[in-house]
């Protein structure tokens, strides 16, 4: 029999404190997004202001390791928070993570130095501090809310949550145009001169804008009770749950608290024993390798953009000259208009179907749609797409990030704040994550080279065979978690508790 309180989360109606807990949640996803992908116009301002006699341009090698400096802290940051999260609470951390996230974006804006290498260099220490409260604010945001949600719409509320980063990335680029519109007609130049010096100040303003919203956010984090789970089932203190939920949910202490005071009992296992292994290993390993091959598709996507879109940018590479104002603004609109018809349309889907299709079939799906529409690009590339403007072609690549948001990128975010135990849950989402993150330095890294070396249509059929196998590994090894309690989904069997406690009728199970 659940507790109370528990009992009354799963089932409570929709109200203020979910959509509070949304935003509060949320706002970090905003903050991870605009951080995250503000980076490929400004290194399109820096080309200009820095690599003048290198025709405007970074060195692919130099912008896919500030990159992956990015990614490198998100999966140290995943570990460290995900861990903590555990052992320390939920709470507990989750205004060091945006702390961090705060830091790093003022930091970013005082990157040092004089000449290129300097400035980068200071630009990645940050963007790698930046990513390591970015890697510890995905798995407190996702078990946070999951275990504040009801189970009726709880994949819902969390992929609402992730939703934000969509509209992180839709700020961020209208932020970007801004600045670059405002600056281009206070300090006007021509193409064929030196950027204006304030150009200097524009790039590092946009990454400093990052910090709002992690500062409004800050003080509502830190108002945030610790979640009921968290202080029943992990610090076994049940009337300490109740008294928090009860402002919450606002309800009377009488109907949420227990009759008598008892804690419920843990299973015996340590994390990583051959026990949690043979429990939830396959559910590990399934979060992590979905994920993994998942990021690899989508940070590659993310990367191509720029290249499989120049032909609609009219930079450098079409022999059009253009300021740095200007082409730093190109490449947001661009960001812009695939966040307005694709990246976000794909997360309003996967809010309105994950808990009414499910996380397996939309996953799945999802998978073999984004396999199809690199199939049919990649394979007729050199002989239909190639040197061709055609907004058909532009139009179905976007599509990949429709199929992928609503889809696998949702649900990788959702099901491993579903399926553990809560002493082992914002861990074990944090390996998922951090795994996921090594297969995007792969695709922001390795496709990269992979691109030149074997040409875009090559690359792209590439990407759709990761999607093949992302799917059949969905349909082989995915659990179903929607409608159930985050109890029922970790799996935890009531014999195997008892072979050293005794089943108590007020077990968490």
């Amino acid at each position: 029999m659940p507790l109370r309180v528990l009992s009354r989360l799963d089932t409570a109606r929709t109200q203020y404190y979910h959509f509070k807990a949304i935003t509060v949640a949320g706002m970090g996803l905003f903050t991870d997004a605009y951080d995250l992908f503000c980076i490929p116009p400004i290194m399109k301002l820096i080309g200009h202001i820095y690599y003048k006699s290198h025709n405007n341009r970074i060195r692919p090698a130099v912008e896919s390791s500030m990159l992956a400096a990015t990614l490198l802290g998100t999966v140290i940051g995943q570990l460290i928070f995900g861990r903590l999260g555990d052992r320390v609470g939920r709470r507990g951390v989750y205004g060091v993570a945006l702390m961090l996230m705060m830091v790093g974006s003022i930091g970013c804006g005082f990157s040092m130095g004089t000449t290129p290498g300097c400035v980068l260099a200071s630009l990645g220490f940050f963007r790698f501090l930046l990513g390591v409260g970015i890697g510890g604010d995905y798995p407190l945001s996702a078990t946070i809310m999951s275990e504040y949600a009801n189970k009726r719409t709880r994949g819902a509320f969390i992929a609402a949550v992730f939703s934000m980063q969509g509209f992180g990335i839709l700020v961020s680029s209208v932020v970007t145009m801004a600045v670059c519109k405002i600056f281009g007609r206070i300090y006007p130049s021509s193409p064929k001169d030196p950027p204006p010096k304030e150009a200097d100040i524009a790039w590092r303003l946009i990454l400093m804008l990052g910090a709002v919203p992690a500062v409004i956010t800050y003080h509502w984090r830190m108002m945030m009770p610790e979640t009921a789970r968290y202080t029943a089932l992990v610090e076994q203190n049940v009337l300490q749950a109740a008294r928090d939920m009860e402002r919450v949910l606002d309800v009377p202490l009488s109907q949420i608290a227990e009759d008598q005071s008892f804690r419920p009992s843990l299973p015996p296992y340590p994390l990583f024993s051959r026990q949690f292994f043979l429990r939830h290993g396959r559910d590990l390993l399934a979060c992590s390798a979905t994920w993994f091959l998942l990021d690899i598709v989508f940070y590659s996507s993310n990367l191509f953009q720029s290249k499989i879109y120049h032909k609609y940018l009219h930079d450098e590479d079409t022999g059009e000259a253009v300021t740095a104002f200007e082409a730093a603004f190109k490449v947001a609109r661009l960001q812009a208009i695939v966040a307005c018809y694709s990246t976000i349309p794909g997360y309003f889907a996967a809010v309105f179907l994950i808990d009414r299709v499910g996380r397996v079939k939309i996953q799945a799906v999802g998978f073999v749609l984004m396999a199809i529409v690199y199939f049919s690009i990649g394979v007729p590339y050199n002989k239909y797409w190639k040197g061709h403007t055609d907004k058909l072609f532009m139009f179905l690549y976007g599509l990949t990030f429709f199929f992928a948001n609503c889809g696998p990128n949702t649900t990788t975010f959702i099901v491993p704040a579903e399926l553990f135990p809560a002493r082992f849950r914002t861990t074990c989402h944090g390996i998922a994550g951090a795994v996921g993150k090594v297969g995007a330095m792969i695709g922001a890294v390795g496709f990269l080279k992979a691109s030149h070396a074997l040409g875009i249509e090559v690359t792209l059929i590439i990407l759709g065979g990761i999607c093949v196998v992302g799917m059949a590994l969905t349909m082989l090894f995915a659990k179903e978690t929607m409608g159930r309690s985050l109890e029922e989904n970790e799996n935890e069997s009531v014999q195997g508790q008892t072979h050293s406690h005794s089943h108590s009728p007020h077990s968490y199970q």
